[in-house]
């Protein structure tokens, strides 16, 4: 289980080496959760994702977007991480780029359930430290070890340097 309480595959986390524009991330991200076999319908997710970004961005500042929906389309909660190293202009509400976008796809009738699933990611993603690392991921198997709390550390807790970007 990830430290955002529901399971992050290493098929569902994008690392964008090129610049992206927002509704480019977003559509990778619905495409890559919808492989997972969780999505019965791309389009309505799609859509969902759209019109929850067209109500008010969900970049809520210091490098973090969290693109968050419950629709009928969903069988199971999944999860999709797009780690942006160069930032990705998403309207923020701080202005500054996005370089991690954490998107959330939960089944309509998951009230409870989504509700403790993000509040557990924003507990998480509030360490400046924890979302460093994840941005400085060259591989969604480094990021899945942090998710997943197995990543190798030195002693002073940080990621051992062949785990660090360069």
């Amino acid at each position: 289980m990830s430290i955002f309480g529901a399971e992050v595959s290493e098929t569902c986390i994008l690392i964008f080496d090129e610049e992206v524009t927002k509704d480019a991330a977003l559509d990778q991200l619905v495409d890559a959760v919808s492989r997972t076999g969780a999505v019965t319908d791309r389009e309505a997710l799609r859509t969902a994702v759209q019109a929850r970004e067209d109500m008010s961005s969900t970049g809520i500042g210091n490098g973090l977007a969290i693109p968050h929906v419950r629709v009928d389309a969903i069988s199971e909660p999944v999860v999709g991480v797009g780690i942006s190293p160069a930032g990705i202009d998403y309207h923020a509400a701080d202005d500054r780029p996005v370089h991690l976008v954490v998107l959330f796809a939960m089944p309509s009738g998951s009230g409870s359930l989504y509700l403790r699933l993000l509040a557990q990611a924003m507990l998480a993603l509030k360490s400046p430290d924890f979302r460093r690392r994840l941005v400085a991921c060259n591989t969604p198997e480094q990021a899945v070890a942090i998710l997943n709390g197995t990543e190798e550390l030195d002693a002073a807790g940080a990621a051992k340097p062949e785990d660090r970007r360069t």
